[in-house]
């Protein structure tokens, strides 16, 4: 029996709507990623004063990339998207910044300049950690400073001002979060206090040795590359580069600060489990 054209042409539109539905939703996935990273490169531009703490199209396949010998950087470049160390003018860059052609041989600048800045604890990169929801990892770290509730000692000390609370600190991202932080810190001076809280668990914020902190924080950053595709891709095409921070750290930081060695140890166990 024919079918009447009209009759075939409505049986393929169901499926056509649903590969456009695809379609629209990679799109504005896409456009969310762009807009983080053109608005990171204002940021290292000098559009913003301070800080601490993708380029589209990149060849994302490196996770079994062996570099040449340290001797010879380019070498041990090779095979790697070459905006990784594209040259960026010292006029203009703001202080903090560690620009991407200062890499050594054999390492690579994590770059809020491009696609690598996902790997930042700046970048809005949501995850779900012990039940509740953070916008990126700046957000978590910076909410363990403000007080958990109304007979937290930190909401209870007299005369301070905590102008957010630690769910709207968790739903922050990049400088605006650090904002944040540095508004607690500087209430936290002012109570003479050095701990900070999670789960209304007190401890130190800036222990010299592994504490409960760093715990924390390696445990969120590998939730955070386990959640999101992304940044997992990212992380394991940086192959055997060795990472290194974008941003000038103090000599004496605290472990959990070093998030390139935190980021390396994940991409190791990432690696094992893909091997046969």
């Amino acid at each position: 029996m024919r079918i009447p054209e009209q009759a075939k042409v409505d049986r393929v539109r169901p499926g056509l709507r649903s590969i456009v539905s695809i379609v629209a939703a990679s799109v504005i996935v896409v456009m969310k990623a762009m807009s983080w990273v053109a608005s990171m490169s204002a940021v290292v531009a000098g559009v913003f004063i301070g800080g601490c703490h993708v380029q589209q199209g990149a060849a994302l396949h490196h996770d079994a990339v062996t570099p040449s010998p340290a001797s010879d950087p380019l070498a041990s470049r090779a095979g790697y998207p070459a905006h990784w160390w594209a040259p960026v003018p010292k006029e203009g860059a703001p202080a903090w910044e560690i620009l991407p052609q200062e890499a050594g041989p054999g390492e690579v600048i994590l770059s809020k300049r491009h696609e690598l800045g996902l790997l930042s604890n700046f970048a809005p990169t949501p995850f779900t950690f012990h039940g509740r929801s953070y916008a990126s990892l700046e957000g978590f770290w910076q909410m363990m400073l403000y007080p958990e509730g109304e007979n937290d000692p930190r909401a209870k000390y007299p005369g301070l001002e905590w102008k957010y609370t630690r769910d709207q600190v968790a739903a922050m991202t990049s400088f605006e979060a650090k904002t944040a932080g540095e508004l607690a810190e500087a209430n936290m001076r002012t109570m003479g206090i050095g701990w900070v809280s999670f789960e209304r668990r007190h401890f130190g914020y800036r222990s010299p040795k592994p504490g409960e902190h760093y715990r924390l924080i390696v445990a969120a950053t590998r939730e955070k590359v386990r959640q999101n595709a992304d940044v997992q891709r990212v992380l394991l095409s940086t192959g055997d580069l060795v990472l290194k921070p974008d941003h000038h750290q103090e000599p004496d930081a605290p472990p959990e600060w070093r998030y390139f060695e935190i980021l390396t140890a994940i991409r190791a166990e990432l690696r094992a489990k893909r091997r046969p």
